[in-house]
This record gives structure tokens, sequence and C-alpha cells, in this order.
């Protein structure tokens, strides 16, 4: 008995000592974040007609690059890349969905600009792919070149960078064409399939993942041009910087962990790894990591176990379709990938 009461003690000792330090972390919630916890899930808006991106599975499961980033967040904070919503959002949507509250954050291959960090009132996390436009037609149009499509007409998103820098490109060139935009890309293929189009045109992951999804993906080629700078990555409102810093730091986070060597299959072995810097990163060590953001400590041991690292989700989402990793490699690699210190 005399045991049990110790016991007894002992367990209410813990809870007293423990009950504060969660009470101070939820205090350092913003609003979007308590909402989230206190709905016991993310609300992620998404692509659904982007394989490799953005997409339902036969089983009617989202999966995709930009949706392991949100499977990502909801492990930081929940514990449970399960824990999200999903709400398919057409490019057009964007900024609506993002001030209406209708959506807690964005991962929909949406570029990085000066107007809508601005005018979305959004807050742009670290790139996550970096891309740029390009141009897609059939093999057998005779089409080689811009100057080619010269009287043309090209087929794109609506709400998109894609319309102005095409008006752009083509423009700067002397070359006058017709542009006709579509409410989605289902839209703009069907119509390009339907001859509608003498080219089409997106981000160039975008191009490489609607042409797989053709019938004869043989028959569609991407021509030798790249026609602006698309930084493509995660977004949030502006309202809420405490849930903004948990997205950057998990996207970071993912990016580190792959330089580490960190995997969802390796990431018990460096638990009691001698590397400072690998204790202070997994949030075992004595420094505060998680703890900075509100989260657990070691929020990053669950992101990386449930959902790995940036070079996993990458393979296990855009190399089957024949993306190469090229400028979007770890900046070990000669890419653009760089995680700032974790400390």
């Amino acid at each position: 008995m005399k045991r049990l009461l110790l016991i007894g003690a002992a367990a209410a000792l813990l809870a007293l000592a423990v009950f504060p330090a969660l009470a101070q972390d939820a205090s350092r919630f913003g609003p979007i974040t308590a909402r989230i916890v206190e709905r016991g899930s993310l609300i992620c808006g998404v692509n659904s007609v982007l394989p490799g991106f953005g997409f339902p599975n036969d089983a009617g499961e989202f999966e995709g690059f930009d949706v392991d980033i949100c499977r990502a967040v909801a492990a930081a904070i929940l514990g449970d890349a399960n824990a999200v919503t999903y709400r398919p959002i057409t490019a057009a949507e964007r900024p609506t969905v993002l001030q209406s509250g209708e959506v807690d954050m964005i991962s929909r291959n949406t570029t990085w600009t000066l107007s809508r960090d601005t005018e979305w009132g959004a807050t742009f996390g670290p790139t996550t792919f970096y891309d740029g436009q390009g141009v897609m037609v059939y093999a057998d149009s005779g089409i080689t070149s811009l100057e080619d499509l010269e009287g043309g007409i090209i087929c794109t998103n609506a709400g998109t960078t894609t319309e102005l820098n095409i008006t752009d490109g083509m423009s700067s060139r002397g070359l006058a064409f017709e542009l006709q935009t579509f409410e989605n890309f289902d839209g703009v293929m069907a119509a390009f399939r339907a001859g509608g189009c003498d080219a089409v045109t997106s981000d160039i992951s975008g191009l490489i993942s609607r042409r797989s999804a053709e019938p004869d993906p043989g028959a569609l080629v991407i021509l030798d041009v790249v026609l602006s700078k698309e930084p493509l990555g995660p977004l949030s409102p502006q309202s809420d910087p405490q849930f903004a810093d948990i997205i950057a730091w998990t996207v970071y986070g993912l990016i580190q962990a792959e330089e580490f060597g960190i995997t969802s299959a390796n990431v018990n072995d460096f638990l009691d790894s001698d590397n400072p810097a690998i204790r202070r990163f997994l949030g075992v060590g004595g420094d505060p990591t998680g703890t900075l953001l509100g989260l657990a400590n070691d929020f990053m041991v669950t992101v990386i176990s449930q959902v790995g690292n940036y070079g996993e989700i990458f393979e296990r989402n855009l190399t089957p379709l024949g993306v190469q990793r090229g400028i979007n490699a770890l900046w070990t690699d000669g890419g653009l990938l760089y995680s700032p210190p974790f400390r």
C-alpha cells in the first residue's frame, strides 16, 4: 500500500511539473495553430489534378509531393501525419480560401511572387520546389520553338503567373498569339486534345506530370525553353506568424534530415548520436528545439518517422514521373536546397 501511495504521489508531482509546461507551450500558439489543435486536424488546400504533386489515388486518398508537405506539418503539430483534411482548390481560388480561413495553409504548386506575398495577405514558407515555366506541344506538330507558335493558340490555367509569363515571353520576341485560359488544367488538356490549342504552358514539373498521365506520353514534347523562375512552396495567412514559423522549420527540417542522412527507416538509430548538431536537431539533447515553436522538442523525430526526409518525399512522388533532382538537390550536391541552422 505504501508503495502504491509513493507511486501515486510521484505521479502527482510529475503531473504538476508537466502540465504547466504544456500550458506554456499552448500559450505560445497563434490563432491558426490553436484552431488546428482544438479541431484535431489540419485543413490544407491542395491540387487534385496534378499527379506527383496533388492527386487522389485509386482509393480516393490524396497523395503527392505537396500533399506530403501538409502531412509533415500535421505531424509536427498534432503528432499524426494523417490528421489532415484536404481541400481541393483551383489556382484562382487560392487567395479567396486563404483570406476567408477556409484553409489553414495551402500546399499547391504556388509560385512565390511580390504581389501574392502582399496582396494575398500571405506568408510564404521556404521554397520546396524550384521550377520554371515551359511549353508543351504535340511531337507531330512540327513546333520546336516559340517562334513556331506565332499566330497560334496557347492555353493555360486562369489565375496563374503563367498567363503573364507567356505573354511577356511572346511579346518580348515580337510574336503575336492568342491566349486561352481555363479554370483548371483538366480543361486545358481537354482543349489541347481536341485541337483547340497549339500548345499548353505551365510549370515544367506540371507539364511532366500531365504528360505522364496521357494515354501516349511519347506523343507530347516539352520545348527547350524556360520562360521564368517559379519558386513553389507552401503558404499561410499573415495573421499567424507562429504557425508560419512551424511550416518553415518543418520544411527546413525535411531538408536538414536529408543532409544528415536521417531517414524514416533509420531515425531511431540517430537518437543516441554523439554529434551535438544531430541531437539538437532531433530534440533529444538539453537544448531547446521544438519548444521554441511551442511544439514537442523532438517534433522532427515524429515528422521524419511518419513522412520521411525531403529526398524520400521527392523519390516517392516525383522520381517515378521522371522528374530529376537538378537544382532541387541539396546545396552539398550542387543544388539550391539549404536549411538554416537548428540552434
